[in-house]
């Protein structure tokens, strides 16, 4: 079967937000998601999500940041009050800090009540909340070319969204233990080496023939191409707690994507690191988020995490400026000066001793666009 991508004339952007609702007397998930729908009317930039707790937020097609900043807080403007009426607040971070999956209401779809049957365990415990960001690419070769050379991005803008500390309760260690759980999966994580869109497709198709996979959007890797929009669609950040946060990750995005893209058209593009240090540096970050030391050749020379996005950050500024995005990738500099969301969360814990609080001061953060690190 031949599998058709619709190109991108240009680097276009769109953004999908899973945000968590939450009930304003117990801080529990609450699962509202097909009330809030209903009181949407069906709006196209509203969707539901796996769990009734969800909702996720689209942008349309949109040229840069401030486009996508103007859509998600237009679609906001009319989400709030609904949560408002309801009794609930929205968050948005990579997971809830003690909410539980068992007895989570499942959405009756039958695409979710199927992948529940399908996979069990994996699928019920994904409570688990992300952002997705497509670049529009003008070909599909260039979008299989692209979507390899991203895969040596995936530490950094993990370590950048890192917001998901807590899981059910307890401290895991991790800065973002929403991208262990995702992993569980069997077709999400780290995307396979592809060597042309010939191979993409072959691979899609032998997938769905094997019965592995429905459809191409069963494909849940951290990076894939996605035909139907022309785009190459990062999958791998935690929700941000801040819209200013948000667009500062969308922004380092766009402007590394769009980067690697003109190294793939001037014949530029770098050999791929090996497949065990893609790995093993994706765990680093989800494990010390900044703090982790990246492995950056076959000889083992390392170098830390938020050095190495700052050395990115130097090689993409003149992008900000091609890209109309300047002040929000400058506010990258601000999270690698203030510290992802993992960190604010835990020293909020460890001052109040209660999860309550951190989930107050999420609530907080994305209503009010500013950062809490202590209560």
């Amino acid at each position: 079967m031949s599998i058709t991508f619709n190109p991108s004339p240009t680097p276009t952007l769109g953004v999908e937000l899973e945000l968590q609702l939450v009930d304003r007397k117990t801080r529990q998930l609450t699962p509202l998601g097909p009330e809030v729908l209903r009181a949407l009317k069906d709006n196209p930039h509203v969707k539901p999500e796996l769990l009734q707790s969800t909702i996720e937020l689209n942008t349309g097609v949109c040229d840069n940041v401030q486009e996508i900043q103007r859509d998600l807080e237009t679609v906001l403007a009319e989400v709030r009050p609904v949560c408002d009426s309801l009794g609930c607040e929205l968050l948005s971070a990579g997971t809830h800090p003690f909410s539980t999956w068992p007895g989570q209401a499942i959405t009756e779809q039958p695409r979710y009540r199927d992948l529940v049957d399908r996979v069990q365990w994996p699928a019920q415990r994904l409570m688990i909340f992300g952002l997705h960001v497509h670049v529009g690419m003008d070909s599909a070769e260039k979008s299989v070319a692209v979507f390899n050379a991203l895969t040596g991005c995936i530490p950094q803008l993990l370590a950048l969204s890192a917001s998901s500390p807590f899981w059910q309760g307890n401290d895991t260690g991790l800065a973002s233990v929403r991208s262990k759980v995702f992993e569980t999966l069997p077709t999400a994580g780290l995307p396979e080496t592809l060597v042309n869109w010939g191979e993409f497709q072959n691979f899609m198709n032998t997938l769905i023939t094997a019965g592995a996979i429905e459809s191409i959007r069963e494909v849940w890797w951290d990076i894939r191409p996605h035909p139907g929009f022309g785009t190459v669609e990062l999958r791998v950040c935690d929700g941000l707690p801040t819209m200013d946060e948000l667009l500062s990750v969308v922004a380092f995005t766009h402007c590394a994507t769009v980067w690697l893209s003109r190294e793939y058209e001037e014949g530029r593009l770098q050999p791929l690191d090996r497949h065990w240090v893609i790995s093993e540096n994706k765990w680093r970050a989800a494990r010390w988020g900044l703090e982790a030391q990246m492995i950056l050749d076959d000889q083992g020379t390392q170098m830390r995490n938020g050095e190495r996005i700052a050395e990115m950050l130097a090689k993409l500024r003149p992008l900000g400026e091609t890209l109309n995005c300047a002040d929000e990738l400058a506010g990258v500099e601000s999270i690698l000066e203030h510290g992802p969301s993992y960190l604010r969360q835990r020293k909020i814990h460890k001052q109040t001793g209660r999860l309550e609080a951190v989930v107050d001061a999420l609530i907080e953060e994305w209503r009010t666009n500013q950062r809490i690190d202590s209560v």
